[in-house]
């Protein structure tokens, strides 16, 4: 199967650069979920995952997440790389979001950096920002990936990416 990836430009970064098994990283830049106008995470602390084809995943610290709009649900899914994680819904002023943030409590070694950090999809908050620039969202219900225009794909979970 060919791929048309995109060529990055001065200052972007190609998905299809990022490794399999996928990497952790800190970042600094300012991260930041809003829900009803309400900001419920802001952080310059995060983790972000890089993992071949797909825009990074933030994981921002609980101790910067306005805890009280989270729920932890009896939701589980596996990640062959990360472990077992479990699914928050989100609730601002009775508007409940299903299953809009997730976690791994119990990580895998490789990932224990992002024990007690939780990842929100951008397609099912209000806004997601990184260094002030809005997020798009990661095409398909199961991906989280936050694509900002220093990335470049194409993205998995784009119509016609089922097989990569």
């Amino acid at each position: 199967m060919t791929i048309n990836r995109e060529i990055p430009g001065p200052g972007q970064e190609s998905v299809w650069d990022y490794p399999r098994p996928p990497r952790l990283q800190d970042c600094t830049k300012h991260i930041e979920v809003v829900v009803n106008s309400v900001k419920i995470a802001s952080s310059r602390r995060s983790r972000r995952v890089l993992e071949t084809s797909h825009p990074p995943v933030y994981y921002i610290p609980q101790t910067d997440i306005r805890m009280q709009y989270l729920v932890e649900t009896e939701r589980q899914s596996w990640c062959e790389w990360k472990g077992t994680a479990r699914y928050f819904d989100v609730c601002v002023e009775n508007r409940l979001i299903p299953a809009a943030a997730w976690s791994y409590p119990e990580p895998t070694e490789a990932f224990e950096p992002i024990r007690d950090y939780i990842a929100f999809y951008p397609s099912r908050v209000d806004a997601c920002f990184v260094d002030e620039e809005r997020v798009r969202s990661q095409a398909g219900d199961f991906y989280g990936g936050w694509i900002t225009n220093n990335i470049v794909g194409p993205f998995k979970g784009e119509p016609g990416t089922a097989g990569w």
